[in-house]
């Protein structure tokens, strides 16, 4: 493995970091109807789990309103039972054709705790790229013992690696600045 096959999995490792805090912040609850808030909810239904978009179309008809029509009616029950197991705050309405979810506004205090949560998320994204750093270092390290590269090469390939490190990193902040801007707008 060379020095350049290191850093090109740590920056996948950093990319693999970046979409996971991406798919977290979609499904915070910030007032605002998304479908990623109830698309992986899984649905006990034809003897087996599996997630409500995987059984029903998830439409947003109105900026605070989500839709959930089931493909068929008979699992309309189990979709609004595992909505309300999942704990996410959301109370869901069956009207015998689809299930609504209308989405409460957010008082001061749960904003706040959002953008807690959102730093935090953001936070355990900037560790993630922090042990890939460790892991490809320790890599280069390695390579040095067994005069794979020179002292020189080392240093060359940890200063290459800062500069992938801080580019995620300011991405990472980036994305965080944005959500807590969209969870902090009333």
């Amino acid at each position: 493995m060379s020095v350049q096959d290191s850093i090109n999995n740590a920056e996948q490792d950093f990319k693999k970091a970046l979409d996971h805090l991406h798919d977290e912040f979609a499904r915070l609850q910030v007032g605002r109807a998304n479908p990623a808030l109830v698309e992986n909810i899984s649905v006990e239904v034809y003897g087996a789990s599996q997630p409500i978009k995987a059984i029903a179309s998830i439409g947003v008809p109105e900026p605070r309103t989500l839709q959930i029509t089931p493909w068929d009616k008979g699992s309309l029950a189990s979709i609004e039972k595992a909505i309300v197991g999942a704990g996410i705050g959301l109370n869901p309405v069956n009207d015998g054709i689809c299930v609504r979810i209308s989405m409460p506004v957010l008082t001061e205090e749960r904003r706040a705790e959002l953008k807690k949560h959102v730093h935090k998320l953001s936070e355990d994204a900037k560790i993630t790229v922090r042990t890939a750093r460790q892991d490809a270092h320790n890599q280069f390290k390695e390579m040095k013992s067994r005069s794979e590269i020179t002292e020189d090469d080392l240093h060359d390939a940890d200063k290459g690696l800062q500069v992938k490190v801080d580019e995620y990193n300011g991405k990472v902040d980036e994305m965080a600045k944005k959500k807590e801007e969209e969870v902090m707008t009333v």
